[in-house]
């Protein structure tokens, strides 16, 4: 078993709490992926979990093992770094056997795992070449087959595709996704890029002032956010946060903003009841678009079209809302200019309900770790 937990981690620097009493149980095989922005503790914890920084509070287990004392050599770990750190006089065999030829493994044997892995990475043909003779590319992958070729219980991964270009990285994820499947390996992965957290990681931990907001499955984390922040920093453009009072009317509830008021379902009354002020949040996509008033208004805004953005697989409408700005997306086929106005309705399946104060989801989410 290569399950990684930590119980009540804490690291300071100085004044500065770095890591905030984190409590995770990543389970063994999983690809479990730090997300957030610079400064949130994600690398720090990383870091605590190879052994590179001692931590103040808590403890680390890996399996049964308790590590929290125990040097990174002894830890059984590998880890890629953001730089690749490769020597650039040693050639590509030398630098992915590296880690082996200082535990002193025989020479036969090092041969062979080196070979093994050079081919599960496509490095085969390149083990003559010196650094300086690959790709970006390349090298992100050699840095990787280091890590691998000590056979880790778990293996580390900081902002490795963080020097690359956008086509490389797209090219990598996939490398990445691939060669977790083949290794089946617990592996641990920070960034602070959301398409590489959703499309990686089997869950992942979104952290924010040194603490986990939410630990979830990545759809689960993009359709229910806990927070306003998660919301806010998963989706490219965010969810659209709507400030709205809550009124009651002919014995209905009605949340009313600046230029919209909508009759919500009575589902949603158990949560709205008793509340006077709410946040609503909606993706782009969730919303309806529509160029004529409907007939029936109930629930449908009017509002003014002021940026039309093709992306290509979207046309991203920037809409003023009386004054709130909301991002929209439609077929990239949509016949649509700024200046127009438009109806806008939407999936009221996909609404979600925060704490005017705290901004926490007031709806069903779940943020255990």
């Amino acid at each position: 078993m290569a399950d990684v937990r930590l119980e009540q981690v804490t690291r300071r620097f100085g004044s500065v709490v770095a890591v905030n009493n984190v409590d995770l149980h990543i389970k063994d095989k999983e690809f479990m992926v730090f997300l957030g922005p610079s400064g949130c503790g994600k690398t720090t914890t990383l870091r605590s979990i190879a052994g590179l920084e001692k931590i103040d509070q808590g403890r680390i287990f890996l399996g049964e093992r308790d590590v929290t004392e125990l040097p990174p050599g002894q830890r059984g770990i590998g880890m890629v770094f953001q730089s690749y750190a490769l020597f650039p006089h040693m050639t590509i065999a030398d630098n992915i056997g590296f880690g082996l030829k200082i535990k002193k493994v025989p020479a036969s044997v090092m041969a062979e795992r080196v070979n093994r892995v050079a081919q599960l990475l496509y490095l085969d043909n390149l083990l003559h070449r010196y650094p300086g003779q690959l790709s970006g590319g390349q090298r992100q992958r050699v840095a990787v087959a280091r890590a691998l070729v000590i056979e880790p219980a778990v293996l580390l991964m900081d902002e490795p595709l963080s020097n690359l270009d956008a086509l490389l990285r797209l090219q990598m994820r996939a490398e990445l996704k691939k060669l977790h499947h083949a290794i089946n390996a617990t592996t641990i992965y920070v960034t602070h890029d959301q398409v590489e957290a959703l499309s990686l990681g089997d869950r992942i931990a979104v952290m924010k002032d040194g603490q986990i907001v939410q630990c979830d499955v990545p759809m689960e984390i993009y359709d229910k956010p806990a927070n306003v922040f998660v919301g806010s920093f998963i989706g490219n453009p965010p969810m659209n946060f709507i400030r709205g009072e809550i009124m009651r009317e002919n014995g209905q509830l009605l949340i009313k903003g600046r230029g919209f008021s909508i009759t919500p379902s009575t589902r949603f009354t158990p949560i709205l009841q008793g509340r006077s002020e709410i946040i609503l949040g909606i993706r782009p996509e969730n919303f309806r678009v529509q160029f004529h008033e409907p007939t029936d208004t109930t629930n449908a805004v009017r509002a003014s079209v002021e940026v039309v953005e093709l992306l290509g697989n979207i046309r991203l409408l920037t809409i003023d809302l009386s004054g709130s700005i909301l991002k929209v997306s439609v077929e990239p086929h949509t016949a649509v200019n700024p200046g127009e106005n438009v109806w806008l309705t939407w999936n009221e399946d996909k609404l979600c309900f925060y704490d005017s104060e705290t901004e926490w989801a007031i709806t069903p989410s779940r943020v255990s770790a």
